[in-house]
């Protein structure tokens, strides 16, 4: 086994190799419809929360709008993305929530961003990394799978856990683009379910093999 430098060097390789220049997936043009996509794609594809909310906001085009629209009108717009009427509620909760305490504007703050509701620690993450390019490594399933299998966070660490080792793992300037390459890399060739290891540069460090 080469030693942890070798290592992690061989892994920003690999993924600077495969996926040069991926990003965020998300349909967004401002930045509370990128909060309330995050928020939309929990346990769901990027794929499917962006065929809804290319509708909703392409017919909801400003907070307001979405803020006078009734609750019922969101369910039955965001319907095939599942647990529709649970995230609806939120979506409306957090638009009236911009209006009345943030002037119509997302902040920047996690502390801020995780008062809203239905917005947990990733999807500050996410929004703070998206939006205002402030340095963030986000853990979603992707990236904790793939963080437990090369070793780089242990195999109970939660999420939270997982993105405070992957931060002292990696430099900051890093973060952001290592997380976009974690997702593409976990979606493409590391799959939860026959992950395709013939494609894969890192598996001597891998715990699968």
């Amino acid at each position: 086994m080469k030693n942890q430098k070798n290592k992690l060097k061989e892994i920003q390789e690999f993924m600077d190799e495969e996926f040069a220049n991926v990003g965020c997936e998300l349909h967004y043009k401002t930045d509370y419809e990128l909060l309330i996509a995050v928020m939309l794609s929990a346990q769901t594809t990027d794929v499917a929360v962006n065929s809804v909310t290319d509708v909703l906001f392409s017919k909801y085009d400003t907070l307001e709008k979405l803020n006078s629209v009734s609750l019922e009108e969101v369910e039955k717009t965001i319907q095939p993305i599942g647990i529709y009427k649970n995230k609806a509620k939120r979506l409306k909760e957090i638009v009236s929530t911009l209006l009345s305490d943030f002037d119509g504007k997302v902040p920047c703050d996690t502390e801020l961003l995780t008062k809203l509701p239905g917005v947990g620690n990733k999807t500050a993450c996410v929004t703070r990394a998206e939006v205002f390019k402030i340095p963030e490594f986000p853990v979603d399933t992707h990236v904790l799978r793939i963080s437990k299998r090369l070793g780089l966070c242990s195999l109970k660490d939660e999420p939270i856990e997982c993105e405070a080792k992957l931060k002292k793992t990696f430099e900051r300037e890093n973060w952001i683009k290592l997380h976009h390459q974690f997702i593409h890399f976990g979606r493409a060739i590391c799959k939860a379910q026959s992950p395709i290891c013939d494609r894969c540069k890192l598996k001597e460090y891998c715990n699968r093999h």
